[in-house]
């Protein structure tokens, strides 16, 4: 019987000190993790401020499959917010602010615990990558949350791990896709021409890109200093295309609605005759360009179609990319002029 009442005691002592080692725990807590992602800081927004993409890369619900997912009306932006049960209770995120390509602010609340805070801060690299921070706090810890803390191992334990894996998540589904293209070739159309402004140059192959983001600009600021009416979407022509010898001639052209008469030396004007055609749309980065082009070459002669000797030969850019970040939903259409 002393015996019992001596384990009794001891376990009573037990109980007291691990009682007062809870209570003395931190009040607070915040875990925090930093990755660079491999894509631009407006891709990787638009794809955190909406809650109907957290399912694809959440490690919780990796975890978890029986996971059920319930959106809301508005999933979007602030007041956007989701909720989801699982076998250890049920959950609810909201966005309550935001700083567009900048900054996100959250609030979760699971069970009956207190809430915490969600920040995400985006910072743009040079390369194009974007560094990102995943923030989770919480403060005025009440007894039970930092008992069931302790027993967990902790929240940077608990939490820390996944956020790591959502964040490496986040990281290859945003790379897979920007990576996402189509090529559609629509086959014979007509081509309407028309007026347009232009520069021409030749450089090596390797060079184009950097050449025509130099020389594009360079037209398009004229029109708009201008007032010179736009007729549509800022193009090139290509005039010489010699892979062997790595050289391409080519103008940046911004069609316009009526002829101009330019006081640049470097700014022309031109005319397009209407031609016949065969178009083809590609939907994705401009690296798919060089497939685009030979799928299409390769459909002319297929389809007993003739290349017209000298014929124009457009590559027109229909989407902004400064206002368009994700490189999968770029549009541009190719025009080779046929007999």
């Amino acid at each position: 019987m002393k015996a019992f009442k001596y384990i009794l005691f001891l376990i009573l002592i037990l109980i007291i000190g691990l009682a007062i080692y809870i209570a003395v725990q931190p009040n607070s807590f915040e875990v925090k993790r930093t990755r660079t992602i491999q894509a631009p800081v407006a891709v990787v927004y638009n794809n955190i401020i909406d809650f109907k993409n957290w399912e694809a890369w959440s490690s919780w619900v990796e975890e978890k499959p029986e996971t059920i997912i319930t959106l809301s009306d508005t999933t979007n932006g602030i007041g956007g917010s989701y909720s989801w049960k699982d076998k250890d209770g049920v959950g609810t995120m909201k966005t309550i602010d935001t700083k567009r390509n900048t900054s996100i602010t959250q609030e979760m609340q699971f069970g009956d615990f207190p809430k915490s805070d969600i920040t995400w801060k985006l910072e743009s690299n040079n390369d194009g990558s974007t560094e990102i921070n995943w923030t989770i706090s919480g403060k005025d810890l009440p007894f039970g949350f930092k008992m069931f803390s302790t027993f967990m191992g902790g929240m940077e334990k608990q939490i820390g791990p996944h956020f790591e894996r959502g964040l490496e998540k986040l990281d290859s589904i945003l790379v897979a896709d920007m990576k996402k293209y189509s090529i559609n070739i629509e086959g014979v159309t007509q081509h309407s021409g028309g007026f347009y402004l232009y520069n021409t140059t030749s450089c090596k192959m390797s060079n184009f890109k950097e050449k025509m983001q130099e020389m594009l600009p360079k037209v398009g600021a004229y029109a708009l200093t201008n007032n010179i009416s736009m007729a549509g979407k800022p193009f090139v022509m290509y005039h010489k295309w010699d892979t062997e010898n790595d050289a391409v001639m080519f103008s940046c052209c911004i069609p316009t609605t009526s002829k101009i008469m330019a006081n640049e030396a470097d700014i022309i004007t031109g005319q397009l005759e209407p031609f016949k055609t065969v178009k083809t749309v590609l939907k994705g980065d401009y690296a798919n360009l060089q497939e685009a082009w030979d799928k299409t070459m390769a459909y002319i002669p297929a389809h007993s179609l003739e290349f017209t000797e000298a014929g124009p030969m457009l590559e027109v850019y229909l989407t902004d990319p400064m206002a368009t970040p994700n490189p999968a939903d770029w549009i541009t259409e190719i025009y080779i002029a046929i007999k």
